[in-house]
Parts: structure tokens; C-alpha cells; sequence
């Protein structure tokens, strides 16, 4: 199995590509669905950001993260950005590694991480075989998330602002999944994408054949852990 990285800008469009990988059965790890689990109530995340940020970040007393208030606050300040990051990286990753090696011992070719801050985080990066990043016009993504978020422009140019430009991010990629024109386009070049990984999966287990595949699968969940933990 191997491990490829879906990313892109906030809100350039990866959901939209996630939903048609999801629908050919590959299984998809979603950070952003593991940033929203690791800070529920009463998990160490929660108490962190607690401690850290205050009860004014809470919805209600012991009750759950103000995500929208909590974002206002670390949008603004890099150095809170990278505090909140310091607090909530290292469980996502635990979660990470937990739902790889689920996978992994169910014998799939590949999985996918949804993963919007792959390049950012530095960390992950080197460890995806193959990298899928989602485009389209700066004048598109900020209009997205303004209506996606009810946000203003200068919030909205904030939060682009934090993250690599995508025009960075395309350079880095092996496939690059431009989500400016049509639905059916969009998922047109995704099925593409995907057909070639699923060649790719075979020149892999070639590769496997070769060295020794119990040998290397160690060696994977070997690295895997090792970096995560």
C-alpha cells in the first residue's frame, strides 16, 4: 500500500475531488474531520486549547471549541496560528497513523490523506508517494470562501494569506486538478488521476515483489510510527 496527498487552497475545491474518490472506494483519511474529532470535549486536545486560549473560546462552559471565534483568533496572529498547530498536530497524526495501518492490514493498493495543510506542516510531505493538488483562480477561491464562510473580503484574503500560494503548491505536485470550470470537468480529470494511480499500484507491488514484501511493509509501519510518534 502507499500513501497519496490530496491538498490544495482553502476552499479551491478538494472536497469536491474527495467526494469522487470516495465514490470509486478508496479510502480517504480527512484532517480536517480528525482536527474537528481530536477537539471535542474532554479529549487532550480540548483541555490545551482551554488552558491556552480561555473559556471565550468555548460555545458553552465544558462544552465544545468555538471553531469560528477560535479561527478569528489565530488568523490574525501567526505565532497563536502556530500555537494552536503545536497542540493539535500531534493528535491528528496519532489519528493519522491509527487509520493507516487500519488499511494497511485490509489490503488496500492505496489510501488517500485529505490533508489542506500538507506542504505547510512540512512534516508529511515525504512520506506521500504521490501528491494531488486542487486549483483554481484567486478571484474563485476568495469568492468560495467568502460565501462559504460569510466572511469578509479581508478575512477571507487573511486566511488565503496563511497558507503557501497554490501556484507553490502546483509546482510540488505530481498531479494537479484544475477545479475552475465545470463540475463534470473537475471530476473528469479526478477519474483520470485515479486511473493512474491505480497503475501505479501495480508498478508498486512489482517494486514489492522484488525486495521482499513483508520486508518492506515493516519497514513502512516502521518509518510511519517512528515519525508520527
Amino acid at each position: 500500500m502507499f500513501i497519496v496527498g490530496l491538498t490544495g487552497g482553502i476552499s479551491t475545491g478538494k472536497s469536491t475531488v474527495a467526494s469522487v474518490i470516495k465514490e470509486c472506494g478508496i479510502p480517504l483519511i480527512d484532517a480536517d474531520q480528525l482536527a474537528r474529532d481530536v477537539v471535542e470535549p474532554n479529549r487532550p486536545a480540548w483541555f490545551m486549547i482551554r488552558k491556552e486560549f480561555g473559556d471565550g473560546v468555548l460555545i458553552e462552559p465544558d462544552g465544545p471549541i468555538d471553531r469560528k471565534k477560535l479561527a478569528s483568533i489565530v488568523y490574525q496572529d501567526r505565532e497563536r496560528l502556530r500555537v494552536l498547530n503545536r497542540i493539535t498536530h500531534p493528535q491528528i497524526k496519532k489519528e493519522m497513523i491509527r487509520l493507516v495501518l487500519h488499511y494497511l492490514l485490509r489490503g488496500h493498493q492505496f489510501i488517500v490523506m485529505d490533508v489542506p495543510l500538507l506542504y505547510e506542516t512540512g512534516h508529511l510531505a515525504r512520506f506521500m508517494a504521490k501528491v494531488i493538488v486542487v486549483k483554481c483562480t484567486p478571484q474563485q477561491q476568495l469568492e468560495r470562501l467568502m460565501n462559504r464562510d460569510g466572511l469578509s473580503r479581508l478575512e477571507a484574503e487573511t486566511r488565503i494569506d496563511a497558507q503557501l500560494p497554490i501556484d507553490q503548491k502546483c509546482k510540488l505536485a505530481d498531479y494537479v486538478i484544475d477545479n475552475s470550470k465545470s463540475p463534470e470537468e473537475t471530476r473528469q480529470q479526478a477519474l483520470n488521476v485515479i486511473k493512474d494511480l491505480k497503475s501505479s499500484w501495480i508498478r508498486f507491488r512489482m517494486w514489492l515483489y522484488t525486495i521482499g514484501g513483508a520486508v518492506s511493509v515493516g519497514v513502512t509501519i516502521f518509518l510511519i510510527v517512528h515519525f508520527l510518534f
